[in-house]
Parts: C-alpha cells; sequence; structure tokens
C-alpha cells in the first residue's frame, strides 16, 4: 500500500505498532477513535502532539527539532548530519510515538508538529525561494558579518531603522538574498545562511546524555525515621484541622476557597506556617473530607468519619493518591504575583503540576540512597522535559514538589522513603502500619495546667482531649494546656464539671494538681448561669446581681441590651455573637432553646452535601494490556466498517453506508443459509435497541436459538445475544 498521507502510514501499522502508540499517547484512545481516519486526525491535533512533545527527554526534542526543519521526504543520513549519529538510535521512539511517520521514499512530520514547536525552531528564519550563492559569506564586509554574529544562533530577527535606507552592512545582506524585510523596521536572516554560517548543525549544543546529578548520602534507617514521622505528622495535621473545622467552620469567599484571616486562623492553630496549613487543607479537599457547603461554610464531609477508622495505611494512600495526580498547585498561595489565589478555590490549576511532580518522584526513585543537590536536581529535570525549556521547569514547580513530598512523608531528609517507592509500585502499604509508633493511653498531667502526651494517643483519647485543652507544642511528645475557655469548651460539648476529672484522672499516670481540679469546679459553677437564646437574642440568668452587673457594664453597650424582666434581657444580636461578645469580656454564658433546656450536646459539625472534590485536568492515565486490547480491537472493526461502507456504496444498494433493510422471513433465511454454509464473510445488520434507535453492527452467527440470534459482535469481541424481532435487515459484506 502507498502511503499518501498520515492515515496512510496508520493504517499499515500492525497491532504491535498501533498498541506502542496507544501506550505512549493514552489520549489517542479516550474514546476510541471509529476508525483510522479519525485516529490520524486526533493524532496529528495540537494538543495531542503537545503532551507526546512534552515527555520528550531533551536529545529526543533535538532530533525532533531536525526533523522539523529537515526538508521533506528526509532520511536518517540527513538528520544525523544536522545533529549527531546517535540521532539514528532516537528516530524508532519518535516513530513509535506517531511524531514523524515514514513513507516509501522516506521520512515525514505530521504538519502541526511544526505548529506545536513554534514559527522560529532553534533560532532559524524563514525558507528562501531564490537560489543563494553561499560563497559571498565569505566577501562579506565587517558590518554585514558583525549583523550575521548576532542572528544566526536566533533569534533571526534584526531591527533596522527603516529597510529601504539600511546600513552598508544590512543593505549588502539583502542584495545578496541572505536576509529578507518582514517589515519596514525589521529583517529576517534566511534558514539556509544560518546553518550554513552554524557549520550544517542545527543546535548549538547537544545534549546527547542527561546531566549528572550532585547528591549527598544519607544514612537509610535515618531516612526512614524521617518518613515515618513525617506521615505520623502528617495524619495528625489532616485530623486536626478537620476537627477544627467541625467545631469553628470557616466562611468561603464569595469566589470560593479559604479566605487569608481564616487561613491564619488555621495555621496559628497547628503550629505551622501559612503555606504549609493551605497545603493540608487542600490535600484533604482533594480527598473529599472536606468540603465547600450550601451556606458556603467549609465544613468536613462524612468520608471523614470513615476515613478515621481506616488502618493508617489506607488513609494516607488516601491523602497521597488525589496530590500525585491533581492539577493544583497549593503553592501558589500566598504568593505575590498570585494575591486572588485562596486554598480550596479555583484559581490553582496548572496543566504542568501533575507531570513536574511525577518527574520529580520518578528521578528520586531513580536516585534511592541519596538527597539531590536542587541547582543539579533541577537542570536534570529540565533535561527530562525540555519542551518546557524556553522559560525552563518553574524552579517553584519543582522546590514545591519537594516540599510537599517532605511533608507527606514520600521523602525523608530528601531521599525517597522505602513508603514512597511502595506507593509508586502501587504496594499495600502495610509497611506504614508496622512501622508507625504504637498509640499510648495515657497522658501526665503536670502542676502549671498541662499535660503531655509521651507518643500519638489513642484515638479517642486524642478526640476527648482536643476538646478539654489546647495543643501547646508538637514534637516526639504532645504538651496541651488547660485554660478557662478550653474548660468551658468542653461543658459546651455537654460534659459535666466531675466527668472532666474523672476523664483526666482516669487517663493520666500522674494525680491530678490541685489548682487544676479548682479550675474546673470554679468554671463548671459558672457556666450555665447565664443563658443565652434567639428573640434575636434573649438573655436570662436568675441571679439578678449579675443582671445588674451586665446591665452596667459599659463594655457591652454594643449589644443595646434591654431589660424586659427582672430576669431576661434581649438584643439585636443573634445568640451566637451574644455569646462570644459575652465570652470575650469574661462571662460564661450557655445556650438555651426556645424550650428553656440548656444547649450543651456536642457541637461537632459535618457538611450537608456530599464531597466534591475538584476537578483534574491534563492528566491521561495510561491503560492497562486489557484496555489497550479493546481499544485496538474496537479500531479495527470500525476501519473495517468504514472500508466496507466505503466499497459497497458503489457497487450494491445494501451497502454498509445505509442501514441494511429485509423482511423477517429473508432475515430468517440469509441467516439460515449464513449457518448452513459458513461463508468467510461476515454479516451486517441493523439491530434496534430499548429505546427504538437502530445502530449498524458487523457480527459472525453462530447459531438460532428461542427468537434469538448467538454471533461474535467485531465491536466487542464479544459472544452475545441479539433478538430476531429486533433485527431490521441483514446484508452480506
Amino acid at each position: 500500500m502507498e502511503t499518501r498521507s498520515f492515515a496512510d502510514y496508520l493504517r499499515t501499522l500492525d497491532d504491535a505498532a498501533l498498541i506502542s502508540l496507544f501506550s505512549h499517547r493514552p489520549d489517542l484512545v479516550t474514546p476510541v477513535p471509529p476508525d483510522v481516519a479519525s485516529l490520524a486526525v486526533r493524532a496529528s491535533s495540537a494538543p495531542s502532539l503537545a503532551r507526546a512533545i512534552d515527555a520528550l527527554n531533551a536529545w529526543q526534542y533535538q532530533v525532533l527539532e531536525a526533523c522539523a526543519i529537515a526538508a521533506e521526504p528526509f532520511t536518517e543520513k540527513t538528520i544525523a548530519a544536522l545533529t549527531d549519529k546517535a540521532a539514528l538510535f532516537v528516530i524508532p521512539g519518535l516513530l513509535e510515538r506517531g511524531l514523524i511517520y515514514q513513507g516509501k521514499d522516506g521520512f515525514y512530520i505530521p504538519t502541526t508538529v511544526r505548529e506545536v514547536l513554534g514559527n522560529e525552531i532553534q533560532g532559524l528564519g524563514p525558507q528562501t525561494v531564490v537560489k543563494l550563492n553561499l560563497k559571498h559569506l565569505d566577501e562579506a564586509p565587517p558590518a554585514a558579518q558583525k549583523a550575521l554574529e548576532a542572528m544566526v544562533w536566533g533569534p533571526p530577527r534584526g531591527t533596522v531603522a527603516d529597510v529601504k535606507k539600511p546600513g552598508a552592512g544590512v543593505a549588502w545582506l539583502l542584495e545578496n538574498n541572505f536576509v529578507v524585510a518582514a517589515n519596514t523596521k525589521t529583517v529576517l536572516l534566511v534558514r539556509e545562511v544560518a546553518l550554513a554560517l552554524r557549520g550544517g548543525k542545527l543546535h548549538k549544543e547537544l545534549q546527547v546524555q542527561e546531566p549528572t546529578l550532585k547528591t549527598e548520602k544519607r544514612d537509610l534507617k535515618s531516612v526512614q525515621l524521617a518518613a515515618i514521622a513525617n506521615i505520623t505528622t502528617f495524619l495528625r495535621w489532616t485530623e486536626e484541622i478537620l476537627n477544627f473545622w467541625a467545631q469553628e467552620p470557616a466562611d468561603a469567599l464569595r469566589s470560593g476557597g479559604l479566605g487569608v484571616r481564616d487561613l491564619k486562623v488555621l495555621s496559628a492553630h497547628l503550629g505551622v506556617d501559612t503555606s504549609c496549613a493551605a497545603f493540608i487543607a487542600e490535600v484533604s479537599y482533594l480527598a473529599g473530607l472536606v468540603t465547600i457547603d450550601a451556606d458556603d461554610r467549609i465544613l468536613p464531609t462524612t468520608q471523614f468519619d470513615i476515613w478515621l477508622m481506616q488502618t493508617p495505611s489506607a488513609r494516607w494512600q488516601s491523602l497521597v493518591s488525589p496530590w500525585l495526580i491533581t492539577s493544583r498547585v497549593s503553592g501558589l498561595v500566598g504568593k505575590v504575583e498570585s494575591k486572588n489565589v485562596a486554598p480550596l478555590g479555583p484559581e490553582l490549576d496548572r496543566v504542568s503540576a501533575a507531570p513536574i511532580r511525577k518527574l520529580v518522584l520518578r528521578l528520586l526513585s531513580d536516585n534511592p540512597s541519596v538527597a539531590p543537590e536542587f541547582n543539579s536536581f533541577a537542570t536534570l529535570a529540565t533535561w527530562h522535559m525540555p519542551a518546557k525549556r524556553s522559560n525552563g521547569i518553574p524552579t517553584d514547580y519543582l522546590q514545591w514538589a519537594l516540599r510537599e513530598s517532605e511533608w507527606l512523608g514520600i521523602t525523608g531528609q530528601g531521599v525517597i522513603s522505602k513508603y514512597g517507592i511502595e506507593f509508586l509500585a502501587g504496594g499495600e502499604l502495610e509497611s506504614i502500619n508496622e512501622d508507625l509508633p504504637k498509640p499510648v493511653d495515657h497522658i501526665l498531667i503536670q502542676s502549671d495546667h498541662t499535660a503531655i502526651a509521651p507518643g500519638p494517643l489513642e484515638h479517642e483519647i486524642a478526640q476527648e482531649l482536643a476538646i478539654l485543652a489546647e495543643i501547646e507544642s508538637r514534637g516526639g511528645a504532645t504538651v496541651y494546656r488547660f485554660s478557662e475557655a478550653t474548660i468551658r469548651r468542653g461543658l459546651d460539648h455537654g460534659r459535666s464539671g466531675d466527668e472532666i476529672k474523672a476523664f483526666l484522672k482516669k487517663t493520666s499516670k500522674t494525680p491530678m494538681p490541685q489548682p487544676l481540679e479548682y479550675l474546673i469546679a470554679d468554671v463548671a459553677k459558672k457556666h450555665g448561669k447565664l443563658r443565652v437564646g434567639n428573640t434575636s437574642a434573649f438573655i436570662r440568668c436568675e441571679d439578678s446581681a449579675l443582671i445588674a452587673q451586665i446591665m452596667n457594664d459599659k463594655r457591652l453597650d454594643l449589644l443595646s441590651l434591654r431589660q424586659i424582666a427582672p430576669e431576661v434581657l434581649i438584643c439585636q444580636h443573634d445568640a451566637g455573637d451574644a455569646m462570644n461578645i459575652l465570652r470575650s469580656f469574661g462571662y460564661l454564658p450557655a445556650g438555651e432553646d426556645s424550650q428553656g433546656a440548656l444547649l450543651s450536646g456536642p457541637r461537632i459539625q459535618r457538611a450537608k452535601t456530599k464531597a466534591r472534590p475538584p476537578r483534574i485536568i491534563g492528566e491521561f492515565e495510561r491503560p492497562d494490556e486489557i484496555q489497550l486490547e479493546g481499544a485496538l480491537r474496537a479500531l479495527r472493526t470500525g476501519e473495517k466498517s468504514s472500508h466496507r461502507q466505503s466499497t459497497m456504496r458503489n457497487i450494491a444498494s445494501n451497502a454498509l453506508g445505509s442501514l441494511p433493510r429485509t423482511t423477517a422471513n429473508e432475515t430468517l433465511d440469509i441467516l439460515a443459509d449464513y449457518l448452513q454454509n459458513q461463508p468467510a464473510t461476515s454479516l451486517s445488520i441493523g439491530y434496534a435497541d430499548n429505546n427504538g434507535l437502530v445502530s449498524h453492527r458487523i457480527i459472525d452467527p453462530l447459531k438460532l436459538s428461542a427468537g434469538s440470534l448467538v454471533a461474535r459482535d467485531h465491536a466487542t469481541g464479544e459472544v452475545q445475544s441479539f433478538r430476531i424481532a429486533r433485527i431490521t435487515g441483514v446484508a452480506s459484506i
């Protein structure tokens, strides 16, 4: 078959070559094209080619550039002359990816490849349309030589005051057609001249070998200890942030996302900087553990409760998996040039984020037991993603990927950990469950209203202690501090003073100090004496002295209180605001419902809506072998159908181009004849679905049974049953 086009070339490929093409470029079968012509259109489209070119390393990219500037059809010898003999080993890989294709007289390149590579590939200008005498270059005057030196390696443009009145050097170049006028003030060096001055080579420096990575050796045991500590810490951070939002939900911005003030509150609560807090929030959002509810509050989802009951390895994997493939970049939060970017907001998507993140982890996996030096690591990463080298891979993206890998525990001390390697290999990650520190079931209460947890606490104890105390410092041991506000919070959650003391005495290995007992008793005694409800709010108190104190407290003038009974005050603020204002000035109110019952139940909240994790853009997962074979089978069937349609349209009225039409008796006669004689050809049928829509099928009948036809469907490769009553027509092909 003569290859006249890219589609013709694809038709000549065998099954192995097509599967290899789909493996390198999974977007070509997402979804599966109906025939080879459609495959050729998709494979030569700019978005698909851009993805394929992004996956090339620097040497492959340079060889592709040489193919793009070579006159078609070109040969391997031509490309080797423009680059190096080592290009002969790269050309098969470009063929395999469909970035070049082979005809009878040489190689060709899909036209759109040149558009993706840019107008001035490697700084070369346009080809000339006139015959040049390149020997005259040796006679160029000094001014012309200077102009040539400025343009030879690109950019190929030169600026003049007026192209009609150029200087002597440019005038000589124009006269010899070595440059052409682009407009009245710009001239372009023609491609043939630039290549001659470059000695016939396209690139100033070839990048055949990948750069050497500078590294520092790390102790493997220390790496694993650091990594498991990072995993433990990140799981604790995630749990803390969601428990915090369950009690005090943040309000989302109008544009979506977490505001600066709420981010700072979160940062202070966790004891980390805002960039780390933003990352933790983003990962929780990606995992579906938190969402923005219908009333614009940021709340944990019910998925969080399920997550808490999973094993540590399952919890960690559910956080790391979406991070690896997401197109969102939390590192943009807080950058000066990204003022409007907020965590959980819509502005964080960047198409190149996931490929860069995967490249970072692949390079770390290729260099285990060593920590890379960043500058050499950035150089190596750029070699592996040269399509972005016009500006270089953003160093920020590389730094963020390395930093986030460390926070997550994929790396420890800058070296990929065994957990990271196991995760990338798709392992079960049972080693995390085995290596995590065993949870402890006790605390050590100190005399200064603090308690020390000598390790990670059991879940129930940690949850209870998170209500009764604030975390003061973290590390191998966690320090909790009790205060009037934290004890009041426990009472608000329905615990009584006696229950709080009983819990602490049971949990602590040290005796409870008397000052802490007095604090709990004092707060419990005051708690609930003052009650607040909605009118827009009422304040009720049986202590007339306390009512008088509140009415005379000038700090509470902003509440605009009015006494309507000896024991009742009302104000225009809602109950929540009134309680917060009273607490800020040292009062200890409790909530009350419309029936006068004390509202002291848990205030842990969950979103009413389902989790809506953000979308992922720009990524196509590599299909497995079964999917690749299915895609190939569907493509072959579609191509066969298209070919038959084209052929039969010219020779028969019952061609595949239109649905075959036969009566019920004719249908049964044709099927019976086929089953009796078993011809080498297949049958084309029209088949109606449940909605009455008729589709075109190519089948190989096997038998008739109880009003149905059992046949192999070429589109799926499977044997299935077709009801005779729904077959609208049959034709041989």
